[in-house]
């Protein structure tokens, strides 16, 4: 039975301390293996009173089994009158009467000693859903117990939790019941929030949703929107946002380097270097990142904007402010290639104005590491460019000021602690980017401790992309299309879901790569394949030949979904785009498009889709808007699959619904503010009661 949180006890001193130490750690491994409440990441009496149910079951009232429904679950109680082995498929069949009728229970999956306990005359209480056969209802594989005719009906719905292999919802539902028997349920928020927020008490929500009555709405309960449910999700936001904005304090304590504007001479050369000229939208994202820059607090923003809309040039206008101030700054990001992009751009801009560009990366000689280590140190290099090996131990700076990192849902909290790190005794400013749009519900529900800045519209010469979809039968005419513009002499991408064959369903890359060359015929020698377990340095050569044009046809994984600029592409290919998401979808036809040519997209998809797989090509069909799209996606898949999981400490929602719950993100932000300034002891009742107080929001 899981019990409250306690603090842990401090182990006594003994002399063996490392055997101990690896006894106690099997100890532990095995409780963990064994101990259903381990299993399921439950620790304290609150952990199991918010484990709650998937779904319920209305035992609280017998049917005639001549009133069953076709498809409608239900419970009746009738005695055996016949059990037997048989039948084409080897079955157990147990025929049940009560005085309205009989209903044959079907067992393709039993045990022998089964037919023993279906004895005749035995009385059972069956529950199932049941399907008209031709000799009557039927059940396949109903839930059986013995009963006597006497015995008492349920006086609440059953709930059925979320479980693991080998804990039944018997002991499950025993469990629940005995946390909140010694549970204090009552009320830790203030009455006057509860009434603004028209919430229902905690105590009898609990145990509402535990043990429903029977009169019960079991629509709401189930779509999550009874009053029961919305106070949970409410609870659950309002920790939520509470962690965030105390992280936020927390943050205005620490101190970093205050950059002065100065002369501004070098953020001014880069902006009359430029081969164009910025928009308002990212003049005005530049300007509130500078503004950030010149405090002596670290700044912790979030730049976004949709594919293509010049991140680049925002980041680095805010590198030359921190240049002239005298500071370093170190851009990471998550992949060779994107670094490797962001090294040519920065490179091209910057270093004709006499900055020093180091560039780290994992895969790289040892003389040349050193020596750009060594230009990083000495702060010959005023911007250092690279991947995770920006962060390693042996990578120090002179005056790091400004820390950049892009894609920054791809790396781990801890990944970006140890860039903070680099700081020395300050803390660096931190800029992160993202190119997948946040929808506004879910930057305020995961990002409200960050600053956001949103980069609006698109810069002159993006051109529109046609989007078409064509099934997996139409492969042909979307081979031909590709050698169509490969002999004219464009460029395209035609981009898989696998490297190598490992689902008879998907494609891979390398059979597509084989199958394009023999499609080209006198001209294979201008395909080329790119995917992650390439080595660094094959890919950057495969890069550099696409970019050069010495290739026409580039086969890839999503390695090149963020990035990847080359405006002679106009054509890409997503092959099976059922299995990508839609931001995703969107982020590689984001690739095309870039320069002044007329460009494609091409979703091959393969039949049958499902209804979301429509939903998702046809969105993407239909809008070029990556906010748009964000939104849609979100509605589809979540914000997990959207962003990937923000490793913070904090797991994931697993109540509210971000999609759907837009209107109590709200309120728990404002609640939040409320709370914090006048109920802090509530607050941090609150907390303790939903975060246990293990988590450290500073940290994210």
């Amino acid at each position: 039975m899981p019990t409250a949180r306690k603090p842990a006890a401090k182990p006594a001193a003994r002399s063996a301390a490392a055997p101990d130490a690896g006894r106690a750690t099997a100890r532990a491994d095995r409780k963990r293996a064994t101990d259903p409440g381990e299993r399921l990441g439950l620790h304290s009496d609150w952990d199991w009173a918010l484990h709650l149910p998937l779904h319920y079951l209305d035992e609280t009232r017998l049917t005639p089994i001549a009133a069953l429904r076709d498809g409608v679950g239900a419970v009746v109680q009738a005695c055996v009158r016949r059990a037997e082995v048989g039948g084409g498929r080897r079955q157990l069949r147990v025929v049940v009467d009560d005085d309205s009728g009989s209903l044959e229970l079907r067992f393709f999956h039993f045990y022998p000693n089964w037919s023993r306990q279906y004895a005749v005359g035995k009385a059972l209480r069956i529950r199932g859903e049941p399907r008209r056969g031709l000799y009557g209802f039927e059940m396949v594989h109903p839930s059986c117990r013995v009963a006597t005719p006497d015995a008492p009906l349920p006086q609440r719905l059953t709930a059925v939790y979320p479980s693991a292999a080998g804990i039944s919802q018997d002991w499950l539902r025993a469990a629940v019941a005995a946390a909140l028997r010694r549970l204090d349920l009552s009320e830790c928020l203030p009455d006057e929030l509860l009434r603004r927020h028209a919430l229902p008490p905690i105590g009898p929500s609990l145990r509402l949703l535990h043990a429903p009555p029977p009169d019960t709405v079991l629509a709401e309960l189930e779509a999550r929107t009874h009053p029961a449910w919305r106070r949970i999700k409410f609870d659950e936001l309002l920790a939520q946002q509470m962690a965030q904005q105390l992280a936020r304090a927390r943050r205005a304590t620490l101190r970093a380097w205050a950059m002065p504007t100065g002369d501004g001479q070098l953020a001014q050369r880069l902006r009359q270097a430029l081969p164009f000229t910025p928009t308002a939208s990212q003049d005005a994202c530049t300007a509130e990142i500078v503004a950030d820059l010149q405090r002596a607090q670290p700044m912790h923003r979030l730049l976004q904007g949709d594919v293509g809309s010049g991140k680049t040039v925002v980041a680095a206008l805010a590198a030359a402010h921190a240049l002239d101030a005298g500071f370093q700054c170190a851009l990471m990001a998550p992949t060779d290639i994107l670094a490797g992009q962001h090294l040519r751009k920065l490179a091209e801009w910057l270093q004709p104005l006499g900055v020093g560009v180091a560039w780290l990366r994992g895969a790289q000689k040892p003389r040349e590491r050193a020596a750009e280590l060594a230009r990083a140190a000495s702060g010959e290099a005023g911007l250092v460019v690279g991947t995770h090996a920006v962060i390693q131990d042996s990578v120090r700076f002179a005056r790091l000021g400004l820390a950049i990192v892009d894609e920054q849902h791809r790396f781990g909290v801890a990944q970006r602690l140890q860039l903070r790190a680099k700081g020395g005794e300050r803390e660096p400013h931190l800029l992160m980017m993202s190119a997948t749009p946040i929808p506004r519900t879910l930057a305020m529900a995961l990002f409200g401790d960050l600053d956001v800045s949103t980069i609006a519209g698109m810069p002159p010469g993006r051109t529109p992309v046609r989007t078409r979809v064509f099934d997996e039968a139409r492969r042909d005419a979307v081979i031909a299309r590709v050698s169509e513009q490969i002999a004219e002499g464009r460029q395209a991408y035609w981009v898989c879901p696998l490297i190598e064959e490992g689902d008879s369903e998907l494609r891979a890359a390398e059979a597509a790569y084989a199958e394009l060359q023999g499609a080209l015929g006198e001209h294979a020698a201008w395909v080329g394949l790119l995917h992650g377990r390439l080595p660094a340095a094959r890919k950057a050569e495969v890069m550099d030949d696409f970019a050069a044009g010495r290739l026409r046809l580039l086969v890839a994984t999503t390695v090149i979904e963020v990035g990847v600029d080359v405006p002679a592409a106009t054509l890409m290919v997503v092959e099976h785009a059922e299995r990508f998401g839609l931001s995703q979808l969107h982020q590689l036809r984001g690739r095309v498009g870039r320069g002044g040519g007329a460009s494609e997209c091409l979703l091959l998809f393969a039949a049958p889709l499902s209804a979301t797989a429509r939903a998702r090509l046809q969105a993407l069909r239909d809008s070029a808007d990556g906010f748009e799209l964000a939104n849609r996606d979100l509605e589809l898949r979540g914000p997990g699959e959207l962003l990937g999981r923000r490793q913070s400490g904090l797991q994931a929602l697993r109540h509210a619904d971000l999609a759907h719950d837009a209107d109590l993100v709200e309120h728990a932000r404002d609640a939040a503010a409320w709370l914090l300034q006048h109920a802090p002891q509530a607050a941090r009742a609150h907390l303790e009661r939903w975060l246990g107080g293990g988590v450290d929001w500073l940290a994210a």
